[in-house]
């Protein structure tokens, strides 16, 4: 089974959609973009958001045994996935790469 690196690419926070609808909370989201978590097979990395792992941990699973080329070529690197988390408050995209 291979390694998976995972980078966070980006963090966005909408602040508008937060004070619209959002109950006020003192701690949302640790990621800071550059950080790299390094999964071993498909055990999730030490640290990682519980949540943001739901959303990367299908295509962590099918890297990690050797898929590529998700959604018929539509990563230039085939051994590559960009995922964002499921939180529409404050997203954070997260790029997955195969480890060789």
């Amino acid at each position: 089974m291979k390694n998976v690196r995972i980078t966070v690419m980006r963090v966005a926070s909408y602040y508008d959609l937060m004070e619209k609808y959002e109950n006020p909370i003192e701690h949302a989201c640790d990621m800071k973009e550059g950080q790299v978590f390094i999964c071993e097979g498909w055990k999730k990395p030490e640290n990682f958001c519980e949540s943001a792992w739901e959303s990367v941990s299908p295509f962590v699973m099918s890297l990690a045994h050797g898929g590529e080329n998700f959604y018929d070529g539509w990563m230039k690197n085939s051994k590559s996935a960009m995922i964002s988390c499921n939180d529409g408050f404050r997203p954070v995209s997260f790029l997955l790469e195969t480890m060789e």
